[in-house]
């Protein structure tokens, strides 16, 4: 599995794959991305400051796409837990989706496989990997977890205000020169 940056040429695509992924989520009565996000002008902003990524599967065809967003991110100021490690260097996935026609093979696990490998060997200076998913987004839960990421808090009214999201965190290998 390959990940790279998205272009505003993919532009389509990753909405098409945000669009499925909403879809997705209602489909399980899950709240998240119910709504007007992620929406087109979130995805423009995500490719022009370099965020959007294009996730690709060996035989190349195009099955995900998700968000590195670089640190500092407010979203997480009002953390209700506390960080696995307190550093500058982290980035925060958001906007994980593997399209539908590509379920259940895996996909989504090998995301984030090929996501920490890429940032170890593209960004070693990167200490964590962070990211939050609603509370009944059980399927991002098992995955986060699965992956190694460590549950450390909570954010309350995150996106609205009754909503409640758990957020996670890895640390990447630290190198030592």
């Amino acid at each position: 599995m390959k990940i790279r940056k998205a272009t505003m040429a993919d532009l389509d695509v990753v909405v098409d794959i945000l669009r499925d992924g909403r879809n997705q989520l209602a489909e399980r009565g899950v709240d998240q991305w119910q709504g007007d996000y992620p929406n087109v002008t979130h995805v423009k902003e995500d490719i022009e400051n370099g965020y959007a990524y294009i996730v690709k599967a060996d035989d190349g065809q195009t099955v995900g796409t998700l968000a590195i967003v670089e640190a500092p991110d407010h979203f997480y100021d009002k953390l209700n837990g506390e960080w696995l490690i307190n550093t500058e260097n982290y980035v925060v996935i958001h906007r994980v989706a593997i399209h539908s026609r590509h379920a259940g093979k895996g996909y989504a696990s090998k995301l984030f496989l090929s996501l920490v490998e890429y940032l170890e060997t593209e960004r070693p200076e990167i200490k964590s990997i962070r990211l939050s998913t609603n509370e009944n987004n059980m399927a991002m839960q098992r995955i986060a977890t699965k992956s190694g990421f460590k549950k450390v808090g909570t954010l309350h009214g995150a996106f609205r205000p009754s909503e409640l999201s758990y957020v996670y965190e890895l640390l990447t290998k630290v190198r030592v020169a």
